[in-house]
């Protein structure tokens, strides 16, 4: 067996990031920004009010002063002249501020009658005016991440329609096993419903890759071997179940009678050790086990860092996050445990049943509690790691 961390290094081993495409600005939300992308333009692109009111020389503001309005700004419609000593523009938000004026004095702190204004007695300090360039200059770039609506905003105030992303990887998710019928359909009296290729592909979709769901495949050679050949084209497949060591766990055979290239084979962890990876033609390959929480903890431990060097970032374990533990742990065995927990605030406290056929606790759990090889046992208020199951990826 080999340890998580290197599975890890064996696995982005396998790994090429995608190519880039350039897909609209409405199409970009929740993709890779596959390079930095530069402003085009000063945001805001001239000094603007930030509120409505009268934009007049700064040094001449002060209680009971009077200024003749000369004109008015709008957003859109800037004045074109210039303000001079008692003088002000009526000027509403986001207007460009004329030439000469350098403050907005807000239209409460101010009386108008007819064309003239005279200040109040009690005035705002803040001068309202957004300077130029104040949120960004030209020039200036955004880095490459995963692009959320908020950078969408950002780039289209960039003057950019178009944007260049990674490619979604193509993830063959493939559940194996004569036990299996879909979702929806009336199980045999020894069968169960395909749960961990849905978990998977809600997961993989999540982190930005497209997943693909094949077919069951039976517990027999030739049916696996048909299923893998449908995976033909992806960038990685992923098997679930029949990569162990019983009489009819053939993933393995199967994929080696087809070229697979294994990279290795059980792992020090738990739950999860029965996992086997490996290239296959131009496609990695991950044979997950068939366990339900095992399937999805090494979906997040291997596959989503996996999706991560896909779509050009640095290769990385899952990131770890430390908090207080609230009620104690009993000593770890020799492999590297993550327990399914819930965090709380700054505390976190594994659930009691860690069976990992147990669904119900896993869709409780909002973090994996990780316990190294030999820890011995902890009492509450001492300090673990965690990653973080909300995110995702």
């Amino acid at each position: 067996m080999i340890s998580v961390a290197e599975a890890l290094d064996q696995l982005f081993a396998l790994v090429e990031p995608t190519d880039i495409e350039t897909v609209p600005l409405t199409a970009a939300c929740g993709r890779q920004l596959a390079e930095p992308l530069t402003a085009r333009r000063n945001q805001p692109p001239f000094a603007a009010s930030s509120m409505d009111g009268y934009a007049v020389i700064a040094s001449e503001v002060r209680p009971g002063a009077s200024f003749r309005v000369i004109g008015e700004a709008a957003a859109g419609r800037a004045f074109s002249g210039s303000v001079s000593s008692g003088e002000a523009v009526r000027i509403f938000t986001g207007a460009p501020v004329p030439e000469g004026a350098d403050r907005v004095v807000i239209q409460e702190d101010a009386e108008r009658d007819g064309d003239s204004i005279t200040l109040g007695h009690s005035l705002d300090e803040a001068f309202y005016v957004r300077p130029l360039g104040g949120d960004f200059h030209t020039g200036d770039e955004l880095s490459p991440r995963l692009l959320t609506p908020s950078d969408i905003a950002l780039i289209a105030a960039m003057n950019h329609a178009t944007v260049p992303v990674r490619k979604r990887p193509v993830v063959a998710i493939l559940p194996t096993g004569d036990e299996l019928v879909q979702p929806g359909e009336d199980p045999g009296p020894d069968q169960i419903v395909a749960s961990n290729s849905y978990g998977l592909h809600a997961l993989l979709a999540r982190a930005g890759a497209e997943p693909r769901l094949l077919p069951i495949a039976k517990d027999t050679l030739g049916s696996l071997e048909a299923a893998l050949t449908l995976a033909e084209g992806a960038d990685l497949v992923v098997t679930i179940g029949g990569a162990s060591v019983g009489d009819h766990d053939l993933v393995g055979e199967a994929a080696s009678n087809l070229g697979l290239e294994r990279s290795f084979y059980k792992i020090a962890m738990r739950p999860g050790k029965p996992l086997m990876a490996g290239r296959l033609s131009d496609m990695a390959l991950v044979g997950l086990p068939g366990n339900p929480v095992s399937a999805m903890v090494c979906g997040h431990i291997f596959i989503l860092p996996m999706i991560a060097c896909y779509l050009g970032r640095k290769a990385a374990p899952a990131p770890r996050i430390r908090a207080t533990l609230t009620a104690p742990l009993p000593e770890n065995g020799p492999r590297e445990h993550y327990m399914r927990a819930r965090r709380d605030g700054d505390g976190i406290a594994a659930f009691e049943r860690q069976d990992s056929a147990l669904l119900t606790v896993l869709a409780d759990a909002n973090a994996l509690l990780v316990r190294p090889p030999h820890d011995p046992a902890r009492q509450a208020g001492e300090t673990v790691e965690y990653i973080d199951l909300s995110t995702g990826g």
